[in-house]
């Protein structure tokens, strides 16, 4: 799959909070969509789970289990915005920060397997016991 808008960008140009403007909505968009196709559920409780996916401490904790499985450029990528300048203080948002400039920058760069890869990994992570969806909202198959 292509980009969305299929306009040309020069990824090295772009500041890591421009990055991650993109990779929170590629990330956002990645999490509705499981979460749409998990289970048809009210848009109440749609939105509850989305949000706790997306939040800063879900993002870090999501981010702490991708760092062993990322390249070397990815990894570069991911602390170039963890350690940007932002309004927000403190070491989830800052991790958050970074993991939403690799989604941006593998969005761009039209890496979209890669962020399938990725997200499979962190959106599986929270699923798992104590994590976002580990209730009896999560979907489960029977078999």
């Amino acid at each position: 799959m292509d980009r969305l808008v299929p306009q040309e960008v020069d990824l090295r140009t772009l500041s890591p909070l421009t990055l991650a403007f993109v990779g929170d909505g590629v990330y956002e968009l990645m999490v509705r969509e499981a979460l749409a196709c998990q289970a048809n559920r009210p848009n109440g409780a749609l939105h509850k789970l989305s949000v706790s996916l997306v939040r800063a401490e879900a993002q870090s904790a999501a981010m702490e289990l991708l760092l062993p499985l990322l390249t070397e450029e990815e990894t570069a990528v991911f602390k170039r915005g963890r350690n940007a300048h932002t309004a927000r203080a403190g070491g989830d948002y800052h991790r958050a920060t970074g993991l939403e400039a690799l989604f941006g920058y593998l969005y761009l760069s039209g890496n979209i397997a890669r962020c399938r890869e990725l997200f499979a990994v962190a959106y599986n992570g929270q699923q798992g016991e104590g994590g976002a969806l580990s209730g009896p909202e999560k979907n489960e198959k029977k078999g």
